[in-house]
């Protein structure tokens, strides 16, 4: 019988397919895993949108990950309560966010206010940055642009 920690692995390995640079586990949208005592596996996730596109292809690629290791019985539950927030982001996600050429979201305790972003420009470090667009290539980013090197870049939004 597969153990929980092994489910966990499986599960948070499967990359985000809007990002594949993270995994669901780098984003915290894996959310609880549990194996019975007759083998069946149930894996919550909460997507960062309750409208996400990607869910159905993340719900499969969990559920065929852990089926490989020839459980049967693999259910992958969307629970939208709490809802996502970035804080449950991962270290390794906002640096991989940021290697990726995306201005990951600032930490909770960075006194947030709700004034212009400073977002930090991930090809100069600059933080002379300018929205250009609410949403980006997926609901959770907006564009931006760098005022002092000129590069336009995804920016993963804060909420």
């Amino acid at each position: 019988m597969i153990s929980v920690d092994e489910v966990r692995r499986l599960a948070g390995s499967v990359p985000d397919p809007e990002l594949p640079a993270l995994t669901i586990d780098d984003l915290g949208i894996l959310r609880d895993v549990r194996v019975d005592s007759m083998g069946a596996v149930v894996v919550d996730i909460t997507p960062t949108y309750s409208g996400c596109p990607a869910l159905e292809v993340i719900r499969s690629d969990v559920e065929r990950s852990i089926r490989a290791t020839g459980c049967a019985d693999v259910t992958v539950r969307v629970v939208l309560s709490p809802a996502w927030t970035t804080d449950w982001m991962t270290d390794a996600g906002r640096r991989k966010l940021h290697e990726y050429g995306i201005a990951p979201p600032r930490d909770r305790g960075a006194n947030l206010q709700l004034l212009q972003l400073a977002v930090t420009c991930p090809a100069c470090g600059s933080a002379h940055t300018r929205e250009i667009s609410h949403f980006g290539s997926t609901q959770c980013q907006a564009v931006r642009t760098c005022t002092a090197c000129g590069e336009t870049f995804p920016h993963f939004k804060e909420h």
